[in-house]
C-alpha cells in the first residue's frame, strides 16, 4: 500500500511527524493491505491560523482495486485526533467491502 501525504499551507510536516503519520496507518489498516493498492492522507487546519475546537481536518482516500474509490473524513482538535477517527470510519468501511467480497 502506498501513502500519500498532502497538507494544507497552514501545516509543514517534518519527516519524524510523517513516519508516525504512516506508521499509525499502517498499523490500524494492516489486514486491508492486499485490498488497498494507494491510500492518500489530506491534512488541513478550517480556521486557519485561528484558534477553534476541531478545526483539524483529516479526510483520507483509499484506492481499491478493482473498485470506485473510497473516502472519509474526520474533524479533531489536533491532527493525531482528526486522524485515528479517520481511520476508524475508514477500517469499518473497508471491513463492509472486505466483508461482501468475501460472500461473492
Amino acid at each position: 500500500m502506498t501513502i500519500q501525504l498532502n497538507t494544507d499551507k497552514n501545516l509543514t510536516i517534518h519527516q519524524e511527524y510523517e513516519d508516525k503519520i504512516k506508521g499509525l496507518i499502517n498499523d490500524g489498516l494492516a489486514r486491508f493491505d492486499d485490498l488497498i493498492t494507494r491510500l492518500e492522507v489530506h491534512l488541513s487546519d478550517e480556521n486557519g491560523s485561528k484558534d477553534g475546537l476541531d478545526d483539524k481536518r483529516c479526510l483520507l482516500e483509499a484506492r481499491i482495486s478493482g473498485k470506485e474509490p473510497i473516502a472519509v473524513t474526520n474533524l479533531g482538535n489536533n491532527y493525531d485526533l482528526a486522524l485515528s477517527g479517520a481511520i476508524s470510519k475508514l477500517k469499518s468501511k473497508l471491513e463492509t467491502i472486505a466483508g461482501k467480497l468475501k460472500s461473492h
